[in-house]
């Protein structure tokens, strides 16, 4: 799909800020309001816009604790790696996974009530699964930055 400076103008605006209206948003980047519409309808189509979503504090859904776990698998096959990246999916716990290179084959950020409820979780999912070598967690102690924004260079764009 072909994004011309004014889509990307908009996706700048909407990645940070997603609950202004047409007519703000046509305001913003020099189109009407219909126009704005049939541009963001498009670009989800596409799939340029993945979700339209709300990043909500751990703590006040009683979900504090935050950790980033680093997994190595027992072997790296096409199988075992389609099969880990489904169970990532299914397991609510798990806020983002990430299949990288390196030390680990996968990143995952979990959440948990508490340490015990972390607990309960590693042994259901990790330990219970033969094809995981071993897991290390790291414990977010402050949450710095959250958010999914991409830096868009504009110059690229015409």
């Amino acid at each position: 799909m072909q994004l011309d400076r004014l889509d990307a103008r908009l996706l700048s605006i909407v990645q940070n800020h997603n609950k202004h209206s047409s007519e703000e948003l046509g305001a913003m980047v020099g189109l009407s309001a219909t126009a704005v519409q049939r541009r963001l309808k498009r670009l989800r189509e596409a799939g340029v816009i993945e979700a339209d979503v709300s990043i909500v504090k751990h703590k006040f859904v009683g979900r504090p604790i935050a950790m980033l776990v680093l997994v190595t698998l027992e072997r790296e096959r096409a199988d075992i790696v389609d099969r880990f990246k489904q169970s990532i999916r299914q397991m609510p716990e798990v806020m983002n996974g990430y299949y990288v290179t390196g030390d680990a084959d996968f990143v995952l950020i979990v959440t948990a009530q508490s340490m015990e409820d972390y607990e309960v979780f590693t042994r259901k999912f990790f330990y219970e699964n033969p094809d995981i070598k071993g897991f290390k967690t790291m414990v977010v102690m402050d949450r710095v930055k959250t958010g999914f924004s991409v830096p868009i260079d504009f110059d690229q764009f015409s």
